[in-house]
């Protein structure tokens, strides 16, 4: 695999935007894009689908069934106290139930982000460009053998690209 790839660097999201639909109109596949901080419009210009809330539901229910098993099991199998005349099987613990259903699904999407994008510690960045983490907003398109390196710096040019570099 070509580990070269042609770095688009913007300064604001709408021609960022702008030149995403126009390199997508013209079928070149975007590798990555790189921005300061989450921009949905990006996802849906590059028909990027995620499955990670269908996920934190499924964590979120595991939670509420651990959760409310373990609560029950405590309270009324294994050791049930009876006092003031109360049930043992009572809704008293739906505050626990709660926080922990919160716990579970946050700390296992957490788990779950950082194991699919191998991220953690140690983990080398696949695309290095100096300000990346700044302000800026790149398009990284990976160069190979049918890619015509000219139409895509005139796309990123014609975008509103500030900087292309290749590397």
């Amino acid at each position: 695999m070509n580990n070269t790839a042609i770095y688009g660097v913007f300064e604001s999201e709408e021609t960022l935007l702008s030149a995403i639909r126009s390199i997508r109109e013209k079928d070149i596949k975007i590798t990555d894009v790189v921005t300061p901080y989450p921009v949905e419009e990006v996802f849906e210009a590059l028909n990027l689908k995620t499955r990670i809330p269908a996920l934190a539901f499924m964590y979120g229910l595991f939670g509420l069934l651990a959760t409310f098993g373990f609560l029950y099991w405590t309270s009324v199998v294994n050791y049930p106290l009876v006092f003031g005349g109360k049930p043992q099987n009572t809704l008293s613990f739906v505050i626990v139930i709660f926080v922990m259903v919160i716990n579970i699904t946050i700390a296992s999407t957490v788990v779950t982000f950082f194991i699919t994008e191998k991220k953690g510690p140690g983990a080398v960045p696949k695309y290095e460009y100096d300000g990346m983490s700044d302000d800026k907003y790149f398009i990284i398109i990976e160069k190979d053998e049918q890619l015509d390196t000219e139409s895509v710096n005139a796309l990123l040019k014609a975008g509103g690209a500030i900087e292309i570099t290749e590397k």
